[in-house]
């Protein structure tokens, strides 16, 4: 009779873990309208529309971005004390009326300002932090095979809403697509974590002054002592510096090395597909390899693919460069989704992984400003580009070297 309990709270654990993996990856698309990539679908026509100045809403993009990225910390506490399901429900309810709010805008630059920082800091922080704690707090041993699935739900997801967004922008306005984005904020997504997210079962977790066991994990403030923090965070964070930078500019760095627009799209498909088998391949790797093996692997394949960037000069060579983009990017962005849990445990993972995506939208509102400063002062993205690339090789090696944490299993997520 035990048996078939212990059988039973297992398979309990893993039906609520899994189902949070398709949860947390809906709460993840939820981010769009606070992600550069979402706002840049509406920014053209909104440009026009509201008559701005193209420079002004770069830097109101920037300060909305620097100052949204402060709600990460207080977010990922309010998860660890009230709950995902709460937390994130209110999150996404605040965060549809924003987007409506913002799709009735008539003017004013200050207005503006306070709707894109709303939409950063709800969106780009807050429910990011929500989405990857859901899916680190729903399991332990697995957890990289988790993320490794999770990374490829958002990967299809956001490929769809481009295409669902991107198509109502184009047919019947910006106003229109953003006004059904926060209706489907409010009546799809805000419903589906209400009645689907459930708290992952296992023990009590510590009220939010404890230090909290070395059993349960780390508090953030022996977290942010650890070298692994710094290593993991810094590497992750590099990667969306550099990713940022490298995305906004693309088509440019490309055109320096001779290739065309339509040669830069299919370029950006064949990486985005690879993309997927680097988040897959990460995730059944984590069952067999060390997060730091994993790390410095990717790093090191990423920091090649910058270095040799500059010297492209044929189609071959090209896609060369997007696998190694592709595979080292879907394993960064799998490494960044799974260690924390792995390295610090589960009792403050909120605040440590908030702690975590602060650095992450801080990195990446700094990396466009690097690459438009470098081609402005040199005439070229090859300074930044081989810069960026050897700080990404030392982080490499630092990967390498690091030790994580001795933090036990928690019996809870045995998943």
């Amino acid at each position: 009779m035990a048996e078939g309990g212990a059988a039973s709270d297992a398979d309990q654990r893993s039906w609520i873990g899994w189902t949070n993996v398709v949860v947390a990856a809906v709460i993840m698309l939820a981010t769009l309208p606070g992600r550069t990539q979402g706002l840049g679908l509406i920014t053209e026509p909104m440009l026009r529309d509201l008559q701005l100045d193209r420079v002004l809403y770069a830097n109101i993009n920037l300060w909305a971005t620097l100052i949204g990225a402060a709600v990460c910390l207080p977010i990922g506490r309010l998860l660890d004390r009230f709950g995902l399901r709460a937390t994130t429900f209110v999150l996404t309810a605040l965060l549809a009326v924003v987007v409506w709010s913002m799709s009735r805008i008539s003017g004013g630059v200050v207005l503006l300002f306070v709707l894109v920082l709303a939409t950063r800091a709800l969106g780009q922080s807050a429910l990011s932090v929500a989405s990857i704690t859901t899916v680190g707090k729903s399991f332990d041993r697995q957890v990289g095979v988790a993320m490794g699935v999770y990374a490829v739900l958002l990967s299809v997801l956001f490929a769809a809403a481009f295409i669902a967004v991107g198509g109502v922008v184009r047919v019947s306005g910006w106003r229109t697509a953003w006004a059904q984005v926060a209706f489907a904020l409010a009546v799809i997504v805000a419903p589906i974590v209400l009645v689907f997210l459930r708290e992952p079962v296992g023990p009590p977790v510590p009220a939010p002054d404890s230090a909290g066991s070395v059993g349960d994990g780390l508090s953030l403030a022996a977290a942010l002592r650890t070298p692994a923090f710094w290593v993991f965070g810094g590497g992750t964070s590099l990667f969306g510096l550099v990713s940022s930078g490298l995305g906004l500019f693309n088509e440019a760095v490309l055109a320096e090395r001779g290739f065309d627009q339509q040669t830069y799209v299919t370029f950006l498909a064949g990486t985005s597909i690879i993309a997927l088998v680097g988040q897959l391949g990460c995730g059944w790797l984590t069952l067999r390899w060390s997060m730091q093996r994993l790390l410095g692997l990717s790093m090191f394949i990423y920091g090649a693919a910058l270095a040799v960037l500059p010297v492209l000069s044929t189609r071959p060579q090209l896609w060369i460069f997007a696998a190694l983009m592709g595979l080292s990017g879907g394993m960064i962005t799998v490494i960044f989704f799974a260690v924390w849990r792995r390295a610090f445990g589960h009792a403050h993972l909120g605040r440590i992984q908030g702690a975590a995506q602060m650095l992450t939208v801080l990195a990446s509102a700094i990396g466009p400003v690097i690459f438009a400063q470098c081609a402005a002062l040199t005439g070229s993205y090859t300074p930044a580009l081989w810069t960026l690339a050897l700080c990404v090789l030392a982080l490499s090696a630092a990967a390498l070297r690091v030790s994580l944490p001795r933090v036990g299993l928690a019996p809870a997520a045995s998943t």
